[in-house]
């Protein structure tokens, strides 16, 4: 008996079909007789295995190996096949908890069935190739004319299956090896999978073959052949074990990948911002999107940071790679990025300590990140780059413009400088933070693709309008709609700032100098620019807290004290001195003649924080404003 190419199979494997005279029953080389016969009918078996085996191997994911295993052996080893497997598949060292469970992923056949009548297994109710009934010429069942009751409509066969400790499926799947349907303990552990109401079949047109993977059996496959083809024979038992074991190991190493993409996946995801602050004077949106199946993983990630004096930092950057590590080297960046943020250090001191850190993790950990700082009071960007794609810049009339940048080394090299410049914010503009693999791919390099970004922005705020700029959420979506059929080899991290900034109206400013006076100082400036304002209803509010705040700072700055108010959506007071040393509350005893400033300033305050900065510190606290007067 040879085998043939045929129906899907591979095409290496239909060699053997040219090299034999085919007989009436469609076996290749069944005429051969004597050594020469023997020895072509095992060429064409080895060339079988070799082909089939290569298709299994060709599957990447679970269903494309199953599919492989079916399309290899269908019709050319067999004229049916079922495939079980363990329900759920183990990862791992996992242990079953419970029952295992074998369930029917996937069944194939020789050709659809045409008389869907009901058979009844006997011998001499008629012959396999009359189909005047449903039995062969030996009294063996023909299940081509089994009624279609399978899940998936194939074959006939239960589509859960229980493996009961101790029972003939359990032993046989505990002997690794294919054994034929007629042998003793198959004989009742086919029954478990096809079901105890469909007839099995008789004599050697069976083989039930375990799949056994890196550490335990994970399913069985069932090769089926039907009377009109001659049974299998005892080396055939060889090839359905070279077929399992092929096929059992791709499943282990199919599940394996998919759980590590899976826990990358959710670790980069979970690393990155479930949602974006709302800092005074600029509004935000950002997406993300992951990369196609074949390298989903990366290392994208965007922030954005909200600093002392109503300024907000904005992050993107990129770790190279695709792996878990990389998602892993991420999370590890952007909490530094977060921390180096919280300190209010310079954009190219923040790089130069990123660098640092990437050093540390590895002399191979390298990534690219651009960190800006936004001020909505000066209406001011003050932007440093590592080796990132530069930010493009959309105006209000409409212009796109890549903004100038230092390209800079990517974080990792060491020994580098990294260089900051400032840049105008003008109110109404939008700022556009990405990630290479928005503008880069197999199709197109990455200045071709930030040119057709520019252009796509340009596009989108002309059909908006030029009195005003695009939606933010919309102008994202629209971004990612450049990306064509071959543009999603990477990631994609994608952060928006629309910039409207606070006006000088609604500012004030004063310095203190570190004197008793202070306090009183304090409160009078406050009166003047809450009249100014129309707020005289938070009077008595603000300077009491003010006074608070003002002279904890005096107590113990040596330099001048700052004392701003911002009029928003909220009244900010932001009161800022010389001294690293944080405020901390705490409840003050009877007969203690201070430490009740900050619980005033929690109970009375909207919110409150302060800041270590390089500097010094910053103390802040929010009051909300008169109805009449409210934003929100």
């Amino acid at each position: 008996m040879a085998y043939g190419g045929q129906d899907g199979a591979d095409p290496a494997a239909g060699a053997a079909h040219a090299q034999g005279a085919a007989a009436p029953d469609g076996t290749v080389g069944a005429g051969l007789q004597g050594p020469d016969g023997v020895a072509r009918r095992e060429g064409d078996r080895l060339r079988f295995v070799g082909a089939a085996t290569r298709r299994i191997a060709r599957g990447i994911d679970l269903d494309e190996i199953v599919l492989g295993l079916c399309r290899a052996t269908v019709p050319t080893f067999s004229d049916a096949i079922l495939v079980y497997l363990r329900d759920p598949l183990p990862v791992g060292d996992e242990r079953p908890v419970g029952p295992v469970v074998l369930r029917l992923r996937r069944t194939d056949r020789l050709r659809p069935i045409d008389d869907l009548t009901g058979a009844v297994a006997g011998a001499g109710a008629g012959t396999g190739t009359e189909g005047a009934g449903a039995a062969g010429a030996a009294g063996e069942l023909d299940f081509s004319q089994l009624p279609l009751v399978g899940p998936q409509g194939d074959l006939p066969a239960a589509e859960l299956c229980e493996i009961r400790p101790g029972g003939a499926l359990a032993e046989v799947l505990r002997g690794v090896r294919p054994v034929f349907g007629s042998a003793a303990g198959a004989k009742d552990a086919l029954p478990e999978l096809l079901g105890s109401e469909h007839p099995v079949p008789r004599g050697q047109r069976a083989i039930l073959a375990p799949l056994r993977g890196r550490r335990r059996v994970i399913g069985s496959a069932v090769f089926l052949r039907s009377p009109e083809r001659p049974a299998f024979e005892q080396n055939d038992l060889l090839v359905a074990a070279q077929l399992a074991t092929h096929t059992a190991l791709g499943i282990d190493k199919a599940v394996l990948y998919g759980r590590e993409a899976y826990i990358a996946d959710e670790l980069q995801r979970t690393m990155l911002p479930d949602s974006l602050p709302q800092p005074t004077g600029v509004r935000l949106a950002s997406r993300y999107l992951p990369a196609a199946e074949t390298a989903r993983v990366g290392g994208d990630w965007y922030d954005a940071i909200p600093l002392p004096g109503s300024r907000v930092a904005l992050v993107v950057g990129d770790v190279m790679g695709h792996s878990m590590t990389s998602a892993a080297i991420m999370g590890q960046l952007r909490t530094t990025a977060q921390t180096l943020a919280q300190l209010d250090l310079p954009p190219a001191e923040v790089l130069h300590h990123l660098d640092e850190q990437a050093q540390r993790l590895g002399s191979d950990r390298m990534a690219t990140c651009l960190y800006a700082v936004y001020d909505p009071v000066s209406h001011r960007i003050t932007i440093a780059n590592a080796g990132h794609p530069p930010p493009v810049l959309l105006h209000l009339g409409g212009r796109a413009e890549v903004l100038r940048v230092p390209p800079g080394a990517p974080i990792g090299v060491g020994g580098v400088d990294f260089e900051a410049v400032e840049l105008d914010a003008p109110a109404g503009a939008t700022l556009l933070l990405y990630t290479d693999g928005l503008v880069e791919s197999r199709l197109r390099d990455v200045w071709t693709g930030i040119e057709q970004l520019r252009e796509r922005l340009a596009t989108t705020a002309q059909l908006t309008g030029l009195d005003h700029p695009p939606p933010l959420e919309a102008l994202c979506d629209d971004v990612l709609d450049m990306l064509g059929p071959g543009d999603r080899d990477d990631d994609i991290a994608l952060l928006a700032a629309r910039f409207d900034g606070i006006a000088p109206s609604d500012v004030a400013y004063w310095f203190l100098d570190p004197e008793e006076t202070a306090p009183g100082r304090a409160r009078r400036f406050a009166r003047r620019a809450l009249t100014r304002w129309g707020l005289e209803e938070l009077q008595d509010s603000l300077e009491l807290l003010v006074s608070e705040v003002v002279t904890n700072a005096v107590r113990y700055a040596e330099r001048p004290v700052t004392l701003r108010l911002l009029r928003t959506d909220v009244l900010r007071c932001e009161v800022g001195d010389d001294s690293p040393q944080l405020p901390r509350q705490r409840r003050a005893r009877e007969t203690d003649e201070g430490g009740r400033g900050l619980f005033l300033v929690n109970r009375m305050a909207r919110r409150w924080g302060a800041t270590r900065l390089s500097s010094g510190k910053v103390v802040w606290f929010e009051l909300p404003l008169p109805g009449g007067h409210d934003r929100r």
